[in-house]
């Protein structure tokens, strides 16, 4: 088995950038076929390899990607995503990742969180906590030391 169907089956076959499915049966020169690619930039980093859709990871280029938060979620200064994932993978803990107005609002982006980082950060548990505070509601990330 090739390094791509390794990395795909692994992975469930959905690009990490997109977080869409990416179609095995789709050539590898099309945009919406399989492509083997690192999540960061930094080739010294000893980062395993993901799937992404080849123009998922073109598009990325040689910069560090960025996942995007879904348009229907209400989020007020939602975080980076990657670099929050990247400070939890290291040093573990709890971090604010965005406001909403509603605890409803708050419920749904946090299960859409928890959800979005088991295909980000496969291996990492983490839960998210919904805390009220100025007529907002917090949605917390948190993890235990990996």
């Amino acid at each position: 088995m090739s390094l791509l169907d390794d990395v795909a089956e692994r992975d469930g076959w959905r690009c990490w950038v997109c977080d869409e499915p990416v179609d095995p049966e789709m050539s590898v020169n099309d945009p919406r076929g399989p492509s083997v690619d690192s999540r960061t930039a930094d080739r010294k980093a000893k980062v395993a390899e993901r799937l992404a859709h080849r123009g998922c990871n073109t598009r990325k280029g040689a910069v560090e990607a960025v996942i995007a938060w879904p348009d229907r979620l209400y989020v007020v200064e939602p975080a980076t995503l990657l670099t929050v994932a990247g400070r939890l993978e290291r040093k573990g803990g709890r971090e604010m990742v965005g406001r909403c107005p509603t605890r409803r609002d708050a419920q749904e982006a946090a299960d859409w969180l928890v959800d979005r980082f088991s295909r980000l950060v496969p291996g990492l548990p983490v839960t998210a906590d919904i805390q009220p505070g100025g007529g907002q509601f917090l949605v917390i990330l948190a993890t235990g030391r990996r």
